[in-house]
């Protein structure tokens, strides 16, 4: 693929999203240092970002008759919310979402690929934050904390905004899952700290410290996960009320361990310290987590501005097991808002309201359950990577004498075993055409290709543009897949996410605080957007791999 075209592809998007429609606002906009009403000072004392794992759009509004004034309805009334934001690369996955909300760049230049991805030179999966060179920090576990953002290439805006004052601001990262806490932080943050469902501990890596600091051993000791999940999880309120929600017992919904069934209440004490995460109680402990963490580091006390970068994991945890129409799920969002509106209170007291930006959004969607779907008449279904791949390398070394001519999968994406093919003499555009033929006779496959062909491909946009701003020289497969509209790698209970339908792209933004002046736009934006924006906003250089725009209708 010509570099020229590359950057063709990777520019498209984010320049489509800056034309279409203007943006709708209660009130006049006006520059955060000359904003009416209450004085606001040149640039906020704290930064605090959320991302709410798997956290579809419409979840804003779904349950919005039952949110209370101070969460999500504090959020659109008070905040100015980009109602039409979307993900403009694929795979829509965690480790990416992240990724790009932080540096505003793509994986086709940030470098994170995927929660994971095969690598042909270690011939072996590499996860996204993994490095071998640290070590773990408040856990026995062997590997639960070699941890770092080295795989990720480019600067992060905690990274720039530490740049922009001699190191003096304070960044810190908190999330259940590594990833969600390590990326969003970047490479110079003061701390990153994740859960380590093994021992029930928050943890971190000598990457950023030799020792946990004392605040976090004294509260791992206060076994946390068990206190939340001492009784089991019932409804927040009646259960018949859930009117929202399928049925309570579906077969298509997943099972806890040892579990008689998928109904409620969920005792989940027997096993506390890994299934919290599974549950909304995990999204409690993060919140109360990122508070003893914002006093710690004193954060937004100082003179230069702080960042707080949160993530909510187990939205996504739920979300998999239960999928997007389950009671589950509801009851999760409907605790979330009270958990914000107490986390709004609280950064009101201790920072002063107006005196730190807020922004929500996700790392990505999801798609309905294909079990859902079948029991409503809709187009989906599941489709079994592992079992296509495994019958695609018996068939090709039946038809070409290649063994295990697949030699990794992972983000819709195949590696093929490039010096097996050359040993067998065979040519490997013949082998390619005939995986690509023997994928394409699944009604679960809507489309195949070499990934070095992109450009040359029929492809309709947005998905041309958001498979190239995917596809990274360097570390992307062979072979790209994309699944039809519905379908899932899956089997028969639970949903997943990574494509680029809307299901799975379209996700929440609203800023709230500090110069913000309350309204919404139906303007197409970019979750690369979101990074350039509060460079704009705080002055500073945007990060080095960015290619999103700045959302203009809250600058100016």
């Amino acid at each position: 693929m010509k570099f020229s075209h590359f950057l063709t592809g990777i520019f498209l998007f984010s320049t489509t999203l800056s034309n279409g429609q203007q943006a709708t606002s209660q009130k006049p906009f006006n520059h955060p240092a000359v904003s009416k009403g209450t004085p606001t000072a040149s640039r906020p004392k704290l930064i605090v970002g959320v991302v709410v794992d798997q956290m579809r759009w419409d979840y804003l509004y779904r349950y919005a008759n039952r949110y209370s004034a101070g969460g999500f309805k504090r959020l659109v009334q008070e905040g100015f919310s980009c109602e039409n934001t979307l993900i403009n690369y694929t795979p829509t996955i965690t480790a990416c979402g992240h990724t790009c909300v932080y540096t505003g760049s793509v994986p086709a230049i940030h470098g994170v690929i995927g929660n994971s991805w095969y690598s042909p030179e270690l011939g072996r999966t590499v996860y996204c934050a993994e490095d071998t060179t640290v070590n773990v920090v408040g856990s026995n576990s062997a590997t639960a904390g070699k941890m770092s953002p080295r795989n990720m290439l480019v600067t992060t805006i905690g990274d720039e905004l530490k740049l922009s004052n001699n190191f003096a601001s304070k960044v810190v990262g908190v999330a259940i899952k590594d990833r969600g806490a390590i990326l969003p932080a970047g490479h110079t943050a003061n701390a990153a700290y994740w859960y380590d469902g093994g021992s029930g501990n928050w943890i971190s890596s000598t990457y950023y410290m030799n020792e946990l600091p004392a605040w976090v051993q004294a509260y791992n000791n206060d076994k946390m996960p068990q206190q939340y999940l001492s009784k089991p999880w019932t409804t927040l309120y009646p259960i018949a009320s859930y009117t929202l929600s399928t049925a309570d017992e579906k077969p298509y919904e997943g099972k806890y361990r040892n579990a008689a069934n998928t109904s409620f209440p969920h005792d989940l004490s027997a096993m506390a310290n890994g299934s919290i995460a599974a549950s909304p109680f995990g999204n409690t402990m993060t919140l109360e987590f990122a508070k003893k963490a914002l006093e710690a580091y004193e954060m937004g006390k100082g003179s230069a501005t702080d960042l707080l970068a949160i993530s909510l994991s187990s939205t996504d945890y739920v979300g998999h097991q239960f999928g997007p129409n389950s009671i589950e799920t509801e009851d999760t969002y409907l605790r979330l808002d009270q958990d914000l509106a107490a986390f709004f209170n609280y950064l009101d007291a201790r920072i002063g309201k107006g005196q730190y930006l807020f922004f929500i959004t996700a790392d990505h969607g999801v798609a309905h359950v294909p079990g859902f779907m079948e029991e409503n008449k809709l187009p989906g279904g599941t489709w079994n990577e592992q079992a296509a791949i495994r019958a695609l390398n018996e068939q090709v070394a039946t038809q070409f004498g290649v063994k295990s001519v697949i030699k990794g999968s992972d983000n819709y994406q195949l590696w093929l075993n490039h010096e097996g093919i050359a040993e067998a003499g065979k040519n490997e555009a013949d082998i390619r055409q005939f995986i690509i033929a023997q994928l394409m006779k699944s009604p679960a496959i809507a489309k195949v290709f070499p990934i070095d062909n992109l450009m040359g491909t029929t492809l309709p946009e947005p998905m041309r543009t958001m498979l190239s701003n995917g596809f990274n020289t360097k570390r992307s497969g062979d072979i790209q897949l994309v699944l039809a509209p519905g379908y899932i790698d899956g089997g028969k209970t639970g949903t997943t996410h990574g494509l680029w339908y809307p299901y799975d792209a379209h996700i929440p933004l609203v800023w709230m605080g500090w110069g913000i002046q309350p309204g919404k736009t139906n303007r197409t934006v970019g979750m690369t957007d979101i990074a350039p924006t509060l460079a704009a906003l705080l002055h500073i250089q945007m990060p080095s791999g960015n290619v999103g725009q700045v959302i203009q209708e809250i600058t100016h």
